[in-house]
């Protein structure tokens, strides 16, 4: 009878005592749940939701936790096959096997996919110590150390435009073949400033459903699917499908759940165009904001107000309104002296739509995440409610 296991896995160089383990679940002889070590209150919970230490299906190498979008974190299911699936995939599509550097947290899939391809390529990964957060003066002694005929990373974009500012980890991560941002979308302005800079950086998408990054720079990984449903026939917009060898079997505990309806396909939350083989993501069906009758999708707001002057990061999210049922609001992130209201507003209705434009501003010192890089919008309305005097 095989047993969950729970893994421990520290954000830093002591996560490399873990190799057998993470071995075994390449290799298909054990069944692990990575837990974080910088956070015992949350690692007890989730160890208790997915029932560390009982049964689990013979094929099952790997229960990996969601970010949890909807506040209840549930439990990827993936074999052997998927992971190894995800490897080839990714050392295909960027050129070939490679070492690796992990600067995310171990715990989440994105992390710990640095790891095990590291390890199916045959060597073992390099890591930086981010268990007090991301310092880009490591990279060039990191990247200095790597080993293999090639070498690659994976940051999300916030880590990404935070090296941008030092030139010495900006030129040691030049030396690399490729680099994986995701986690979040990359903003246009933040790739075109990192491929001017000599990057070679590749966008993803993906899941903890999908082991991780499946479609790269808009491009499906060899082996992948992609198809929409529900699709829009004005804008040609759908809800997305994954499919093919790197899809989870399902969720731990919740066989019936809808998301894995048809076997072998994950259903997402993503809404996206996909023509001519390319998949363009536009938002995310549940993050949508129904104001006055119309649907704004955050994502597509958000590209308007990163590119003003002052912006440093922002988040789009609704919040309830008794006229329109939910207003737009905006948190800001200032880079220097922040855009007013009227600026935010003036900007975004000459590009979208009046109903689009945020009327209400909330300025923070930093965007509150969840899993690695994601924004916590949930977290925003409830920083609304508290500040409603922000305008």
């Amino acid at each position: 009878m095989r047993l969950l296991q729970p893994l421990v896995l520290p954000p830093g160089p002591a996560v490399l005592d873990a190799r057998a383990e993470l071995s075994a679940m390449l290799d298909g002889s054990g069944a692990f749940l990575p837990l974080p070590a910088d956070a015992p209150a949350a690692a007890a919970a989730l160890s208790e939701s997915l029932r560390a230490g009982e049964p689990i299906d013979e094929r099952c190498t790997l229960v990996v936790s969601t970010s949890g979008s909807t506040g209840t974190p549930k439990g990827a299911l993936h074999t052997a096959t998927t992971l190894r699936a995800s490897a080839a995939a990714t050392a295909q599509s960027l050129g070939g096997p490679g070492s690796w550097l992990l600067a995310l947290p171990p715990h989440h899939i994105a992390g710990l996919q640095v790891l095990l391809r590291s390890l199916a390529a045959g060597y073992d990964p390099m890591v930086l110590d981010v268990t007090d957060g991301f310092d880009p003066a490591a990279l060039p002694a990191a990247v200095a150390a790597m080993t293999g005929p090639r070498r690659y990373t994976s940051l999300v974009p916030l880590q990404l435009r935070k090296a941008l500012t030092d030139p010495a980890a900006t030129a040691a991560l030049a030396q690399l073949d490729a680099i994986l941002v995701g986690g979040a979308g990359t903003p246009p302005d933040l790739a075109a400033a990192a491929r001017a800079a000599g990057l070679s950086i590749t966008t993803t998408y993906g899941m903890s459903e999908t082991a991780g990054g499946c479609v790269y720079d808009g491009t499906p990984l060899p082996g992948v699917q992609v198809r929409l449903i529900d699709v829009d026939p004005n804008t040609g917009v759908g809800r997305v499908e994954l499919g093919g060898p790197t899809v989870a079997l399902g969720y731990r505990d919740l066989p019936e759940h809808p998301a894995f309806t048809t076997p072998g396909w994950f259903r997402t939350d993503d809404l996206a165009t996909f023509d001519d083989g390319r998949l363009t993501v536009v938002g995310r069906a549940d993050e949508a904001i129904s104001t006055g009758g119309l649907t704004v999708l955050p994502q597509v707001v958000e590209a308007v107000i990163e590119r003003l002057d002052g912006v440093g990061a922002c988040a789009v999210f609704g919040v309830p309104d008794e006229r329109l049922g939910q207003a737009v609001a905006v948190a800001v992130v200032p880079d220097g002296a922040a855009p007013d209201a009227a600026t935010l507003t003036r900007a975004v209705r000459e590009r979208l739509d009046r109903f689009a434009a945020p009327r209400h501003l909330l300025i923070v010192d930093a965007l509150p995440l969840r899993g690695p890089g994601k924004v916590d919008r949930r977290a925003l309305q409830r920083q609304f409610r508290d500040n409603l005097g922000a305008t």
